[in-house]
């Protein structure tokens, strides 16, 4: 699959402190407990969210809360609540969770419903139930937490992505697709570039210049390719064209878009129009043996129904002369057979009339 490097996130002291949430107005907060180390003390009102989520508020936000399916992006501190064992801290791994309320793994349906209920700014202390975390078993690699741990979140939201987020964020949407794609599992993977895609929308798209346009095109037009790839082994080609054109758009000497693209055309039958773009593949590409095999395959493939028709042509006049030689000899025959007839009539006439003389 197509995978293209990423140039390094550069995040701001601003960013670290945060929640990003695309889809909502959240904004940049500041910083959360001083060191980390333990949970901070919160003397707010307990929040009943869900029977096994409760939340306190550190300090009050405004306007909207995220809507089923928004994207978050969190960066938080977590404990389990009993022995206060920090078992993750994003900001200092520097690496933001990314979040799509709804379709959450399992071990974060607490944060979930937590993160959902934050306002625009909201800072907050979440305590999570170990039967929405991780669960009787817990979780022995990273991150390490024990069995049947309630957990502690404290996180706080902000505005919008930027634009190294967006990009990161579906860059990381394009790798997990090329995991479910290497096992054989297409429509999940599908999802993933779908959703990779849609971080790089045509306004996003159109703000970008430079080397921002450049890093997410690297992103982008690979997501349609493997998108393409896809639909070939799903039999749905005319899908699999309009992505190749998506790249094509952008990039018209890009090999692996017009291979794809001929692929596609080949299996609708397509023979011009595919032989067209893979020898256009082939100027770009002169090294790649796929697309000599598929330019081999569609000669030989012609060659054949050349073959096929001229044996069905032969069949047709070829047929109608035996059918003719067939006839005249069965009319030969009975014109030989009605002489012998007439020759014994005449022979037995002939006695008879001796006779009677």
């Amino acid at each position: 699959m197509d995978e293209s490097p990423l140039e390094q996130q550069s995040q701001s002291h601003e960013q670290e402190n945060e929640i990003v949430t695309e889809g909502s107005a959240f904004v940049d907060g500041e910083p959360l407990s001083q060191d980390g180390s333990v949970p901070p003390k919160v003397d707010s009102q307990m929040e009943v969210l869900d029977e096994k989520v409760s939340k306190q508020i550190i300090k009050e936000g405004h306007g909207s809360k995220p809507s089923k399916y928004s994207t978050c992006f969190l960066h938080y501190r977590a404990w389990t609540k009993h022995t206060q064992h920090k078992f993750e801290d994003t900001w200092q791994e520097q690496q933001p969770i990314e979040l799509v309320l709804g379709k959450e793994k399992k071990e974060m349906t607490g944060l979930a419903i937590g993160v959902a209920s934050m306002k625009s700014g909201e800072r907050a202390l979440l305590h999570i139930g170990w039967e929405l975390g991780y669960g009787k078993d817990g979780n022995f690699s990273f991150p390490n937490v024990p069995p049947i741990a309630d957990l502690l979140y404290e996180g706080k939201a902000r505005s919008d992505m930027t634009v190294e987020e967006r990009i990161g964020a579906a860059d990381r949407r394009k790798m997990d697709g090329n995991h479910l794609f290497k096992e054989d599992k297409l429509e999940e993977a599908m999802q993933q570039y779908e959703m990779a895609i849609a971080y790089m929308g045509d306004d996003f798209m159109f703000q970008l210049y430079g080397k921002y346009q450049d890093m997410a095109l690297a992103v982008k037009n690979p997501c349609h390719l493997n998108m393409a790839a896809c639909l070939i082994k799903l039999n749905r080609y005319d899908e699999a064209i309009g992505h190749c054109n998506i790249v094509l758009t952008e990039e018209e000497k890009n090999p692996k878009a017009l291979f794809r693209r001929g692929k596609a055309k080949a299996e609708l039958g397509q023979m011009d129009s595919a032989r067209e773009d893979f020898r256009k593949a082939q100027k770009y590409a002169p090294d790649d043996n796929a697309i000599r095999r598929e330019l081999r395959a569609i000669a030989e493939q012609e060659k054949a129904v050349y073959q096929k028709q001229k044996e069905m042509y032969k069949g047709i006049f070829g047929g109608g002369r035996d059918e003719s030689g067939v006839k005249a000899k069965s009319r030969n025959w009975l014109i030989m057979l009605w002489q012998w007839l007439v020759s014994l009539f005449s022979r037995i006439l002939g006695r008879n009339r001796v006779k009677a003389d």
